[in-house]
């Protein structure tokens, strides 16, 4: 049979047109960093087997409560360790908060990066695309002079952001520890709040209530507020306040 030529470019056409009214979709990179970040904003903890050998025993003596009169540990000196790597002219942070637990001392702080730091490779995404981000901001975590997360390298804790103001680096709260995944010894509650939120208050298994002002790094929107939870103790509640001290949000899923 002799092929029907007209029908054939008619077809042809036709798949073309179908084909540029309906043009690939690109990948749904905002979406995926969003439910990433989703996924890890609760219960977030870190385990750091060899840390285990450095903290050891001796972390079961809650020292949060303040005796009256006792200094407040925002105003004790910082703890000698500091960050991994010198800071650079592009790299501005802040102190968030620092203290001591279990005869511990313990500190937090935000560090930004304004351009993407040399050595620094962006995550790959599930889709198989690079993770965006011009800058990156980086939380800084340590009890006893160990940093959380150190095994992980200079960059661990770190995620990459666009500029000084993204909205995908804001909502977290996380539990961090150094061994047992976080979930035994004294370990941190770190919070990067919304703008209005200008402390939180978390709410131990002993009634213990201790507030955590919060600090932002300077030139950014970007702010955490931070408390250490002892060794023994659960969290039964976290609530975060405004200035004029409104409860904004609470949270009772620490249990």
């Amino acid at each position: 049979m002799t092929p029907d030529h007209g029908h054939e470019d008619w077809a042809r056409a036709a798949f073309a047109r179908s084909r540029a009214a309906y043009p690939s979709s690109q990948a749904p990179v905002g979406r995926i960093l969003t439910a990433a970040r989703a996924r890890r904003k609760r219960r977030r903890v870190a385990a750091v087997a060899s840390a285990a050998c450095v903290l050891g025993l001796g972390l079961a003596v809650p020292l949060l409560k303040p005796a009256p009169g006792a200094v407040d540990p925002a105003r004790r000196p910082s703890p000698a360790a500091s960050s991994p790597l010198t800071p650079t002219p592009d790299t501005v942070g802040v102190r968030v908060a620092e203290g001591t637990t279990g005869g511990h001392r313990w500190s937090v702080a935000l560090e930004f990066h304004r351009t993407l730091p040399k050595g620094y490779t962006p995550p790959t995404l599930p889709d198989g695309t690079t993770a965006p981000g011009t800058s990156l901001l980086c939380q800084r975590m340590y009890i006893g002079g160990v940093r959380i997360d150190h095994q992980g390298g200079p960059w661990a804790d770190c995620q990459p952001v666009t500029g000084t103001r993204d909205p995908q680096a804001v909502g977290g709260t996380g539990l961090w520890g150094l061994h047992d995944k976080g979930l035994s010894g004294s370990r941190l509650m770190v919070a990067t709040p919304e703008a209005d939120v200008a402390y939180g208050v978390v709410t131990l298994s002993d009634g213990t209530r201790m507030k955590a002002t919060t600090a932002t790094v300077p030139g950014t929107g970007y702010r955490a507020w931070a408390t250490a939870v002892p060794d023994g103790q659960t969290i039964t509640a976290v609530d975060q306040y405004d200035t004029h001290h409104h409860r904004l949000g609470h949270d009772a899923n620490w249990r």
